[in-house]
């Protein structure tokens, strides 16, 4: 899930020469951001379409014509911030990558929401709101997203292991590698508070990525090694 940046400065034309976005596009824009930042903090229940509207110097019936109601509204909210499941996995599973290619791919587009600065945030807290209050989004978003690239890179850790279909071991392997990525958003909060230089720039962020691949690939080397004691 790979946050985009939002923030777009419409006042002047674009230096590729594009036109500048319409005010209806900006109104649109406008309602994402703020419903973004409202559903993050009170989740979808608790949060009115007025109240959104409000936040965005909107009226309430562009919400309706944009986005048909607040579940679309919602909906729009985790499209907005996250690339198809397809391009992330490309980035890691192609069947000529060495292990540190497909590693190098994976924490990179895993830890590409951190460089997206206050957009990382909302996305984190978004989901933590739908898994806290589900609306069946989360549920959707394992099922679409989660689960295949989770297939996808047990795939690449069996080959990498000489396997030809994953089992139960290569599974745990690859959650405990996604987890280490995880652990650095859901406690970006901790890590600001205690060593905030370690997310502070995008210099930072990659430094951190080529420690987890080390990480990883030592974790996938004993792996190998009981794998290979269970054999002799």
């Amino acid at each position: 899930m790979n946050a985009k940046p939002t923030s777009i400065d419409t006042s002047q034309p674009a230096e590729d020469g594009r036109k500048p976005r319409s005010d209806g596009e900006q109104s649109r824009e406008r309602l994402l951001q703020a419903a973004m930042r409202l559903f993050a903090a009170q989740g979808f229940s608790k949060t009115s379409t007025r109240e959104i509207a409000q936040a965005a110097s909107a009226n309430v019936a562009a919400i309706s014509y944009y986005f048909g109601d607040k579940a679309g509204l919602y909906q729009a909210c985790f499209s907005f911030m996250c690339q198809p499941e397809p391009e992330q996995i490309e980035m890691f599973a192609q069947p000529h990558f060495t292990l540190r290619q497909s590693l190098e791919g994976f924490y990179r587009h895993m830890l590409a929401p951190l460089i997206a600065g206050e957009d990382a945030q909302l996305l984190v807290r978004l989901f933590y709101r739908e898994m806290l209050e589900p609306t069946g989004l989360w549920e959707q978003e394992i099922n679409n997203n989660i689960k295949p690239e989770h297939m996808a890179m047990a795939q690449v850790l069996s080959r990498h292991l000489g396997l030809e279909q994953p089992n139960d071991d290569v599974h745990r392997l690859t959650y405990a590698i996604a987890g280490m990525a995880v652990q650095i958003m859901v406690g970006r909060d901790i890590i600001t508070a205690i060593t905030p230089h370690l997310l502070s720039t995008p210099e930072a962020i990659d430094s951190w990525a080529q420690h987890l691949v080390g990480y990883a690939e030592a974790m996938v080397l004993a792996e190998k090694s009981k794998l290979q004691r269970g054999k002799a």
